[in-house]
């Protein structure tokens, strides 16, 4: 990869002296590093960037290059690409879009057949700020952010946005489609990139997920924050489920699943991502939830706790001891419980505000400060105050430093002398308490979150197969999910002969979805009354393993669905539920990659809105907690140890104080030509 980094020369095929032309702007970046590289242009009909004339051919040049950036028409880039590697060019960055999909993998075979490699085609470029590498469109900002992107626009928008915020770029690439070298390529290189200090990545297709999630928590171990930006959810997946979970788990939740097992952070738009960013690279990192707030104005304060509170973080109340300082400082009808009320203290005196945090932060009782109002401004407004407001905001960045915590302002000035030197300090500085909200909720989520980057796939048992209800059932018991007592009956004298206590219920054993053709009847206190019920039931569904169970009647229970999947990217993915079969009425879920612990389970379960069900609600007595956890446990080592299974699913689970009880069960192998195998075969290519 050190090819797309620091190449010893370089070739711009395609290279323009027209400024409305893609071959112009990397022309002439490519040339803004021939200090430290061989620039070589090329173009069949001749052209002079900035006094430097272009070749016919590759063939013309020198020396072969031993990077290629190749805009050309597309059906000429085949034959450039194989004069290319006749000549020994080692790597290739496709700007050309316009092949298609089989051209670009049999592109991609003749590259790596001939020991190169090549990024997109159909992208937009790389930049790397170390070493004066800069083949794209448009203009960077050095700085220490990497950018991988699957789309180029949105990347160069990063990177704008980077810039404006003062953090810039350390590396730009923007990937394409992929046909050799995949995003996972460039994060893995990524770690070693001493430039890089955080990254974002952008994707709209998540090839070899699991491999993906690995490289993004190896940065992680690195000291490498990744923030992740995708759009969409992925219908084709849903579409191919034959399950409740498959309806209930969108892309989004997939990716977000997987972010937390790499112990990355998933934004919503490129705004929000580089603000994120922005508070990684200034401060230092969170280490809880507890906030408090410092403001010039009572309404400013109540609004930021408002926002604050909804990004998951916590305004506790402060001590008696700790109040009663913070109180001496302020004049009297102050609000000191947090949020803080300066209530014209700040202007009287701006050195409270660097006081006031100083007080918050040596007591121990918050993990970070936020600022919100005024300050900033003062200066801007009064050049008077322009002086003693710096030397605040230099006691500020004192504190940060000697705190270990990050304080946070909201400003209401954008760019004043104080709100530079403020991020000049470490003291990250934004004009909305949206800002605000989101960069440090997003910041503390992900230095919470602790990697747990998924094991390989193993290979499916050979002739495994679940056949119905009672294959599935057998299949999860042996993985230490809990079922009633249960007996196949095929006629009414297999009831008679049943022994186990009343009620019963009778199921339609080989039906996926009973309950929506009438394929269970519960309460059936008598073998009379059950054999009636199997002759009826058989006269309207047809012959097939019928299964009486022992109905479960115990008080307290709450239903749960349990189930997993097999995601075409990220693999097999375990989910929880409140509801049963009314889960996709209640859609209160959480999804992780499978496998999971009990004790990942059981923080999957506290996520969940109705959670307070299972705690014990209005006086309820809570369910055995950790037996529902060590079902979903069971679960997802089922999902995940079999290969060839693509779903699976308990619904409901019914737990209540004293245990667990499954009391269906659906498990849906991989066909060879089902919707699902061919996604997974498409991804695999």
């Amino acid at each position: 990869m050190k090819v797309f980094s620091d190449p010893a020369s370089v070739a711009v095929v395609g290279a323009s002296a027209d400024p409305a032309k893609w071959g112009y702007w990397l022309a002439r970046g490519a040339l803004r590093g021939s200090r430290r590289r061989k620039v070589y242009l090329v173009n069949r009909s001749g052209a002079v960037v900035d006094g430097v004339a272009a070749a016919p051919a590759l063939r013309d040049l020198p020396e072969p290059p031993e990077l290629a950036v190749l805009c050309v028409p597309a059906p000429s880039l085949p034959a450039v690409v194989d004069e290319a590697l006749e000549l020994g060019v080692r790597g290739f960055v496709g700007i050309t879009a316009g092949l298609d999909r089989a051209a670009e993998a049999e592109l991609a075979r003749r590259v790596r057949a001939a020991g190169a490699r090549l990024i997109g085609p159909n992208c937009l470029g790389v930049y790397d700020a170390s070493t004066s590498l800069e083949l794209a469109w448009g203009h960077f900002t050095p700085g220490a952010l990497g950018i991988v992107s699957q789309s180029g626009q949105l990347g160069l928008e990063l990177a704008g946005l980077a810039g404006e915020a003062g953090i810039g770029v350390s590396r730009f690439v923007s990937v394409g489609d992929q046909a050799d070298v995949t995003a996972s390529d460039v994060l893995a290189d990524l770690t070693g990139h001493e430039r890089t200090r955080v990254v974002v990545l952008y994707l709209e297709s998540f090839r070899s997920g699991r491999t993906l999630v690995r490289e993004l928590a190896r940065l992680r171990e690195r000291g490498k924050p990744v923030i992740v930006l995708t759009v969409g959810t992925s219908q084709a997946g849903r579409d191919a489920a034959r399950s409740h979970t498959g309806a209930l788990t969108s892309g989004a939740e997939v990716v977000e699943a997987a972010c937390r097992a790499a112990g990355a952070i998933l934004a919503q738009t490129p705004a929000q991502a580089v603000d994120v960013a922005q508070l990684l690279l200034d401060a230092p990192r969170p280490v809880g939830r507890r906030v408090a707030v410092v403001g010039d104005s009572g309404g400013q304060g109540a609004v930021a706790a408002d926002v604050l509170t909804r990004q998951g973080l916590r305004l506790p109340a402060l001590s008696a001891a700790l109040t009663g300082r913070i109180r001496a400082l302020l004049p009297p009808g102050a609000g000191v419980r947090n949020p803080i009320d300066l209530a014209g203290a700040g202007e009287r005196d701006l050195t409270t505000y660097a006081t006031v945090v100083d007080l918050l932060l040596g007591a121990g009782e918050v993990d970070g400060v936020v600022l919100t109002g005024y300050f900033g401004s003062y200066g801007a407004d009064a050049p008077s105050l322009a002086d003693a407001e710096l030397a605040v905001v230099d006691t500020l960045g004192a504190l940060v430093e000697r705190h270990a915590r990050p304080v946070v302002v909201h400003s209401m000035s954008r760019e004043s002398a104080a709100v530079r030197a403020l991020r000049d300090h470490g003291v990250p500085t934004y004009a909305t308490i949206d800002q605000v909200g989101w960069s440090l909720g997003l910041a503390t989520e992900l230095a919470l979150r602790v990697p747990r980057p998924p094991a390989q796939e193993p290979p499916a048992p050979p002739g495994a197969r679940e056949d119905g209800y009672l294959g599935a059932r057998a299949a999860l018991q042996s993985c230490g999910v809990p079922y009633p007592e249960a007996v196949v009956v095929r006629a009414s004298a297999d009831v008679h002969a049943t022994r186990m206590p009343f009620p019963w219920v009778l199921k339609a054993a080989w039906l996926e979805h009973k309950t929506e053709v009438g394929g269970v009847v519960t309460g059936l206190a008598s073998a009379e009354e059950a054999a009636g019920a199997l002759e009826a039931m058989r006269a309207r569904l047809g012959d097939g393993a019928y299964v009486l169970e022992r109905m479960d009647t115990r008080p307290g229970v709450v239903e749960l669905i349990v189930g997993a999947r097999r995601d075409p990217s990220f693999g097999p993915l375990v989910l929880v539920g409140v509801g049963g079969t009314m889960s996709e009425l209640y859609r209160d879920v959480a999804a992780e990659l499978a496998p999971v612990t009990a004790a990942e389970a059981e923080a999957m379960l506290r996520r969940l809105k109705g959670f307070a069900l299972l705690s014990g609600w209005r006086g309820a007595p809570p369910v055995d907690l950790g037996a529902v956890a060590e079902a979903v446990a069971a679960v997802s080592r089922l999902i995940a140890g079999r290969a060839d299974l693509a779903e699976v699913e308990v619904n409901p689970l019914r737990a209540a104080p004293d245990g667990v009880l499954a009391v269906d069960a659906l498990a849906v192998p991989v066909l060879p030509d089902s919707p699902l195998s061919t996604l997974l075969r498409r991804e695999s290519q």
